[in-house]
């Protein structure tokens, strides 16, 4: 890596290590710390998220007119001063206007830091940096939650306040780094296309170049089934079904995401290894194989009749699994949208992509956790459905990519001609290669 990608991987890991600090918390901190009931901090949870709904469709747009660089950091300004003020508030409205804030900043800190990616990567490399951000990013949200567990004190509201304190001030630490970064002046996008205009114009294209974009469309519907059928499940309907019906303690499910984690952290960079030389349409395939299998363990956990003991370890396995699947995404997805981006777009195609992600990981609670408290066999084969849904959707995803785009390591291996994926209303340009 470049010195302006270590210090954005590393502003990245930062960030993510200040949102461990609250993330499993504020659910207690609202409902019980502030006393301010259940019903307020589930408006408080729906607010952070639909807050994050409302900004992205115009967060595109100024990533690839502003550039990433000053949108990440009015964007870290923003979140450190919600998390700031979420940690003072004792009151419902302060609250909910805290979370909307909290939940708008860093909605838009994802797309940014991702085309912050793109302007510093090139197409062979951009595999590996999108991983070690993954990596990075969870070994912080690891850390974070488990330093800010040794921390608060539910009979102590300081506790908590210092928490979300602590985030703020990694969020101006994020900031601060951005602003030292000296992004290339022709970012390596691809070897026929540029990720942002060099001549000062405006970004052409938007929603309906977007939207004209098959091969797009396609990925965006396969990363709300992904965001659906895995991390909006994680602490809804996976958690209700793990309780209900296979019986297990609710801190069981703290030793579950645990595992999770260390999955990821451990599974991460040898996954690579595998996965970088390989189809991303099939690796993607592979991973809704693996999750299938994964509510398969899961289903024995709560419909097997088997021992306590053997239905903890199943749900854990479960999670363990998933892990598994993250890590293999990783390295595919999050690169794949960049790669299909045509020349400007990259921001726009960011945001879309994180659009879909989280109108997921809203649906996805609102489904799954009714139906994993009380369906409990309906539930499990929807998700086993879902996950082969994954199969079929990046197997015919692949169909539409150029093979450079579904194989980026054969770039390096000289080629005839370079194919470069555009929307379907525009010509797609080709551009001839000669080798000596």
């Amino acid at each position: 890596m470049g010195a302006a990608l270590r210090r954005i991987q590393l502003g990245s890991a930062l960030s993510a290590f200040g949102l461990g600090f609250t993330v499993p918390y504020l659910y207690v901190y609202v409902a019980q710390v502030r006393d301010l009931g259940a019903g307020t901090a589930g408006v408080v949870l729906a607010v952070f998220a639909m807050a994050a709904l409302a900004v992205l469709p115009f967060t595109g747009r100024a990533i690839d007119r502003r550039g990433p660089l000053p949108v990440l950091v009015v964007a870290s300004i923003v979140a450190s001063l919600g998390a700031a003020a979420l940690g003072l508030s004792s009151d419902v409205t302060a609250a909910v206007l805290s979370a909307a804030v909290l939940g708008a900043g860093t909605a838009v800190m994802q797309p940014a830091l991702a085309t912050m990616l793109v302007w510093c990567s090139s197409t062979a490399t951009r595999t590996r940096a999108f991983a070690m951000q993954f990596f990075l990013q969870n070994l912080g949200l690891g850390i974070g939650g488990l330093v800010g567990g040794q921390i608060v004190d539910t009979s102590r509201p300081e506790t908590f306040t210092l928490l979300f304190l602590i985030e703020a001030a990694m969020f101006v630490v994020l900031g601060v780094i951005a602003s030292t970064v000296r992004l290339p002046r022709t970012p390596s996008f691809s070897d026929a296309t540029d990720a942002r205009p060099t001549d000062g114009s405006k970004a052409p294209g938007g929603l309906r170049a977007l939207l004209s974009h098959r091969a797009m469309v396609q990925l965006c519907v396969l990363g709300f089934v992904l965001f659906f059928a895995c991390y909006g499940q994680f602490e809804s309907g996976l958690a209700a079904y793990g309780t209900e019906a296979a019986g297990i303690q609710p801190s069981t499910l703290g030793i579950a995401l645990a595992a999770n984690t260390a999955v990821i952290v451990v599974a991460q960079f040898v996954v690579l290894r595998l996965v970088e030389r390989r189809r991303r349409s099939r690796v993607i395939a592979s991973v809704g194989l693996i999750w299938a299998f994964a509510w398969i363990v899961a289903g024995y956990a709560g419909l097997g009749h088997g021992s306590q003991t053997m239905a903890t370890a199943a749900m854990i396995s479960t999670y363990a699994l998933f892990g598994l699947g993250e890590s293999m995404l990783s390295p595919t997805v999050a690169p794949l949208v960049a790669d299909l981006a045509p020349e400007s777009m990259v921001g726009q195609y960011n945001s879309a992509f994180a659009l879909c992600k989280q109108l997921a990981l809203a649906v996805g609670p609102a489904v799954g956790g009714p139906m994993g408290a009380t369906l409990h066999g309906p539930y499990i084969v929807t998700f086993v459905l879902f996950s082969l849904g994954i199969t079929v959707l990046a197997l015919r995803l692949g169909r539409r990519l150029t093979p450079v785009q579904d194989q980026p390591s054969i770039e390096t291996v000289p080629s005839k001609v370079v194919a470069v994926s555009l929307p379907e209303t525009e010509p797609v340009v080709a551009s001839a290669v000669t080798t000596s």
